[in-house]
């Protein structure tokens, strides 16, 4: 497994901050409004912020056309089915649970990877795998009968699981020589037109200006979501091994759980704590340097 710079472990931590306390955030921001123009007007506001930072790091914008075709299709796995289905998802079921479902990401994608890529995996990786298994299966524990009333919403949330893999696994393969950033501002404002598109053929009736709750919620996912923490996860996915990338992120679906525990009342079970400590171990066995990285 290739070891993290400072850089990547710093950007790992703030993207876990960001992204786990994020599911109770969206769960009380698609309380009373619509999922899908809650993501939408989220998507729009945080462009600019992902514009600033392009054009502050003197990053180009420019796509040439024979990349567009590559672009479109990174960013439908990488983004559209993901933001679409997973906040219906969070409309209907518990925003610990939902992360959990969200982050099965990581099992998908080590079966893509062999299946698709020829990926092999190391024993320190299907340990890390296994270990995310069995901790997503004790988070999921308490959920299971609540789940069976709403088979269609947990099935949203693992398609967008199974895309996402395939997504990650397609950045990480990808032939487009542009820099991360430029990807991530043109791939957001791809998401910000068919998400608008969606709420404009599902909800058009049921748009309003959003309340107080909705709006901070809106600007949290506008500036610390899509302003940062996509970006983050794209030069994450492009710089290290899928397995690496995917694992290290295991510990978001946590802190959507205790979060929600906090802020939303949702209970916390001893099965909880015992997937901390699985997700702990999905974590190290990426984090953690090989005898050979040691040595060098």
């Amino acid at each position: 497994m290739s070891s993290f710079t400072p850089r990547q472990f710093v950007l790992l931590v703030l993207l876990t901050l960001a992204w786990g306390l994020n599911w109770p955030v969206m769960k009380l921001g698609v309380a009373d409004y619509p999922p899908l123009a809650f993501r939408a007007v989220s998507t729009w506001l945080g462009l600019p912020v992902l514009g600033l930072a392009l054009v502050l790091m003197k990053v180009p914008f420019r796509v040439p056309r024979s990349a567009w075709p590559e672009l479109v299709w990174l960013a439908a796995t990488n983004m559209f089915v993901w933001h679409a289905l997973m906040i219906l998802a969070v409309k209907a079921l518990s925003g610990g649970r939902a992360a959990i479902l969200g982050y099965t990401m990581p099992v998908f994608s080590a079966v893509i990877g062999a299946l698709l890529f020829s990926a092999a995996l190391t024993r320190r990786s299907w340990l890390g795998v296994g270990a995310c298994a069995v901790g997503v299966g004790l988070l999921l524990w308490h959920e299971l009968t609540d789940f069976a009333g709403r088979p269609g919403y947990v099935a949203l949330a693992l398609v967008a699981a199974a895309t996402w893999a395939l997504g990650t696994q397609l950045l990480r393969h990808t032939r487009i020589g542009l820099p991360t950033l430029t990807l991530s501002f043109w791939m957001t404002a791809l998401t910000g037109v068919v998400t608008t598109l969606l709420s404009l053929l599902f909800e058009r009736e049921e748009w309003r200006w959003p309340g107080s709750a909705t709006w901070g919620s809106v600007l949290y996912n506008a500036v610390l979501i899509f302003g940062f923490a996509n970006a983050a996860w794209f030069y994450l996915a492009r710089g290290l091994p899928p397995v690496a990338s995917t694992l290290s992120v295991m510990f978001i679906p946590v802190l959507g759980v205790f979060s929600g525990a906090v802020w939303l009342g949702e209970v916390v079970h001893w099965q909880d704590w015992v997937a901390v400590a699985l997700m702990v171990v999905a974590i190290a066995s990426v984090l953690w340097p090989s005898r050979s990285t040691a040595k060098a």
